[in-house]
């Protein structure tokens, strides 16, 4: 007899800064030229600083049999007023292609939703055509907009869309 394992998404609390940290710097070591911040930066935050994050941002976890296997954080763009954005997302290699991303991407989706809003945004870098193929195959598509990541300008980024139901 086997048992199913059970992924559970939940939204990220007070309480769970470390499995954050863990999977955050799990992400920008498996995939650096994805995220906004380095490995390098990040693994030098303090406890303090992981606390915080955990607590005032929006974040989902994917957990699959206790152990953190994804996240996905949610937010807004000062830079576009009034919008909602997917940032962030990271799922563990081993739980790719297992429904795990397209389950973060529905708890943002769900989020913005709540906000009052009918779509959500998201920027993906061009080096990681994977990433942009998964957001493709869950109903995000190019606004058309790109520009040069400021971290690294040799990188472009792609804006996309989703159209919420």
């Amino acid at each position: 007899m086997t048992s199913e394992s059970t992924l559970i998404i939940r939204l990220c609390g007070p309480n769970d800064w470390q499995d954050l940290r863990a999977i955050r710097l799990e992400a920008l070591s498996d995939t650096p030229e994805a995220y906004g911040s380095t490995y390098e930066e990040s693994v030098r935050w303090s406890d303090a600083q992981w606390k915080n994050a955990a607590s005032t941002r929006l974040y989902y976890l994917a957990d699959r049999d206790s152990r953190v296997v994804g996240m996905v954080s949610g937010g807004f763009n000062d830079g576009k007023p009034g919008t909602r954005w997917l940032y962030g997302m990271y799922v563990t290699p081993s739980e790719r292609g297992r429904g795990t991303a397209a389950l973060l991407v529905q708890s943002i989706a769900e989020w913005a939703k709540s906000q009052g809003v009918g779509e959500i945004y998201l920027h993906v870098g061009s080096s990681v055509p994977r990433a942009r193929a998964f957001y493709e195959k869950v109903g995000f598509r190019p606004t058309g907009e790109n520009f040069q990541f400021d971290r690294d300008p040799s990188l472009t980024l792609i804006t996309m869309v989703q159209q919420l139901d």
